[in-house]
């Protein structure tokens, strides 16, 4: 047998998402690329790895015992380099951080820092719903998750990282003769949501159903950033956390209402499981947060105080 190591990591990203064209998108690959070095992998094994029912890929069952070996294969490739600078005096490791979508416009401000400090550290950073966060951190797949609201079921540490607000917005072409009310936002504007299990979602919800407030009319989207183009096209309304609309504000795309009740205030904290043995990665992160959090949050988030 002759496969590569790249091979392995490109068999394995398939067997993870089952799909040619989103296992290219992660790895930063054309799929034709990725197609070929499939086939390619195939032919080193007279077993199907594979197979394809109508325009779907599958994973056979000898394909996943493959899939597992690759993985070991592959983490023990990662421990070698880990080892080889840590021999040299370098902090060094793999962290993986599963975040909630809107946690994108926040945690990346939180690592780069460390990550240009410690370069033998390597991070994975998942962007998820916050089902399959919390489902990363049970099933400790992540290190760590960045979430608003608190699982109820599991026994974690947090830190706490910072406010998290959520506003009434619409387009900024939107024109009410006079001050707009509570009823003619809600029951004159259609109101868009973000999909069912999302934190922003259960929110907006809660607030909803706190106030008695009836919907016009409801439009559900699956990501901030189709909820955001939709408000700025005029579609409706939305309630959305203000760190995700920080350049559509200054390019006055939308606009805040003000609300009685409103911003709804949530905690960005960063959990993990009590159980968890921490990596050395891992503690350096969690003393790094300790020490520069309040510095970063006055440096990068310091302009949510002006609105």
């Amino acid at each position: 047998m002759n496969y590569t190591l790249h091979q392995l990591q490109i068999f394995l990203k398939i067997a993870q998402i089952q799909s040619i064209t989103k296992a290219s998108e992660e790895l930063h690959l054309t799929q034709p690329a990725v197609s070929i070095q499939l086939k390619n992998f195939q032919e080193q094994f007279p077993i199907p790895l594979t197979e394809v029912v109508g325009r779907k890929i599958y994973i056979t069952d000898f394909g996943k015992e493959i899939a597992l070996a690759a993985e070991k294969i592959i983490n023990e490739v990662y421990a070698i380099n880990y080892k080889t600078l840590a021999y040299q005096g370098e902090l060094s490791g793999r962290l993986k951080i599963s975040i909630v979508s809107t946690g994108k416009y926040v945690m990346p401000y939180f690592l780069a820092d460390f990550m240009k400090n410690n370069p033998g550290v390597d991070l994975i950073m998942d962007v998820t719903n916050k089902a399959k966060v919390i489902e990363s951190i049970e099933l400790n797949e992540a290190d760590f998750a960045l979430v608003s609201v608190l699982p109820k079921k599991l026994k974690i540490n947090r830190i706490e990282l910072m406010p998290n607000k959520l506003y009434y917005i619409g387009s900024n072409e939107i024109k009410f003769a006079k001050k707009p009310t509570k009823k003619m936002l809600f029951e004159n504007l259609p109101l868009i949501y973000r999909e069912q299990g999302s934190a922003t979602r259960n929110a907006m919800e809660s607030f909803i159903s706190k106030n008695q407030f009836s919907v016009r009319k409801k439009i559900e989207l699956t990501s901030n950033e189709a909820v955001k183009q939709a408000v700025i096209s005029g579609l409706g309304g939305s309630i959305m956390p203000l760190i995700g609309i920080k350049n559509e504000l200054k390019n006055k795309d939308v606009q805040i209402f003000p609300i009685k009740g409103l911003p709804i205030i949530t905690t960005w904290n960063l959990i993990w499981l009590k159980s968890k043995k921490l990596s050395p990665a891992s503690k350096a992160l969690l003393n790094f947060l300790a020490k520069e959090k309040d510095d970063i949050i006055k440096e990068k988030f310091g302009w949510i105080k002006t609105i």
